[in-house]
């Protein structure tokens, strides 16, 4: 078994092969020089301060010898024959294989404006990106974030919890345009605010001026210049499917997958933030979430030795910043209905998000044991009203039960 892409996805792949009792060869290829670790602490603990590059690592070299997986780091992967069954590696090296998964991730994506490539413009996927955008935090005065989702917003948290002047500019009428309800974008401009960061909507960045080849400010459309030496570009990410569509797999926002994490062909599975999953309703579904990777890894695993395990695990996310940890499960798309537990204003409460009665997804921000039991409760498909949900008196784990 050959696995492409050695991050969280790849490895629980590995990991599961071995858990489901294959006992023969696999090897596990990284294009970072790094062994498969941790990435969500990268815009949390990591920029913060609160947590050594040690602790990133998902598994020690132990494991590795102990489980017989051969982990190839900072080798890239150029091409692959499905024919033949072989990968060949830049290297020129060939591997083949008998069932061959792809966990390449996605890259950063960039802006098609001018200064683009000025020292200070940074963006954030690898361990190297972290170093590098931590190393600039300490050399820092005033940060400008371009993009206003979730990687933007924690990168902001941890520069002004530095004390540096920062300025978040998003083009859209609110923050977490693709990932959030308006409710909680709302709460979350107001919590920027709050802590001191000039959070600009509406803003479209038109280009990036320098001085001496480093980025000196950041233009937008209204004809301002917003004074940075440093730069976070924060405007998602891109599914890296070159692979994929070179060899010819079907490809459309991502790797075309079932709910088993297959492709188009048999010998091939794909997880992870490359995917883009068929749903039972026909359309595709992208997640970019740790949980969707380790789910769909296991998915891939069992695939790969002619066996069922669907995905069907509501997905789950979170995000850190100032003092307020956000955790949030299933998918609040077109809901209908919203109901509040406890108080937006003490930034401790839960956002329970209803379509046509049903519950879809719950938002908890510092409350934990809502998100606990709200995991469980849409798992089993328990059936919770809008006002059980409202009332702090109703026991939620009594529906679990």
């Amino acid at each position: 078994m050959v696995i492409v892409g050695a991050g969280q996805g790849g490895l629980q792949v590995a990991e599961s092969l071995r858990a489901e009792g294959y006992d023969g060869p696999i090897t596990l290829i990284g294009e970072e020089a790094a062994a498969p670790y941790h990435r969500p602490p990268l815009s949390k603990a990591i920029l913060a301060g609160t947590m050594e590059e040690a602790q990133l690592a998902i598994r020690g070299a132990e494991f590795f010898e102990r489980q017989r997986i051969a982990l190839l780091t900072g080798t890239r992967v150029a091409a692959i024959d499905r024919s033949a069954r072989h990968v060949r590696l830049e290297d020129g090296r060939r591997l083949d294989y008998r069932g061959l998964a792809l966990a390449t991730g996605a890259r950063v994506r960039r802006l098609p404006i001018t200064g683009d490539e000025l020292d200070g413009v940074l963006g954030l996927r690898s361990l190297d990106d972290a170093r590098r955008i931590r190393a600039a935090l300490d050399r820092a005065a005033r940060v400008v974030v371009i993009g206003g989702g979730y990687i933007g917003l924690e990168v902001a948290a941890a520069a002004r919890k530095r004390g540096l002047e920062v300025t978040i500019l998003e083009a859209a009428e609110r923050l977490l345009a693709r990932s959030a309800t308006p409710f909680l974008a709302g709460f979350y401009a107001d919590l920027h605010r709050g802590q001191g960061v000039m959070v600009e909507l509406g803003a479209k960045v038109v280009g990036l001026d320098g001085q001496g080849g480093r980025v000196a400010a950041v233009r937008t459309a209204d004809g301002r210049s917003h004074p940075a030496d440093l730069v976070v570009v924060g405007v998602g990410i891109v599914p890296d499917t070159a692979l994929a569509e070179a060899c010819g797999l079907a490809c459309d926002g991502g790797v075309l997958v079932d709910d088993g994490a297959r492709t188009d062909d048999p010998a091939i599975v794909a997880v992870g933030d490359c995917t883009a999953r068929r749903t039972g309703a026909g359309t595709l579904l992208r997640l970019e979430s740790v949980q969707n990777a380790v789910e769909q890894g296991k998915s891939a695993a069992a695939a790969l030795l002619g066996r069922e395990r669907p995905v069907t695990a509501a997905p789950w996310f979170w995000s850190d910043q100032y003092d307020v940890k956000l955790q949030i499960v299933g998918l609040s798309a077109d809901h209908d209905r919203m109901v509040l537990r406890g108080s937006p204003k003490d930034r401790r409460f839960s956002a329970f998000y209803f379509r046509e009665g049903a519950l879809v997804a719950i938002d908890s921000v510092n409350r934990p044991a809502d998100h606990m039991v709200g995991r469980k409760l849409l798992d089993r498909k328990a059936v919770l009203t809008p006002d059980q949900a409202a009332d702090e008196g109703f026991p939620l784990a009594s529906l679990t039960r």
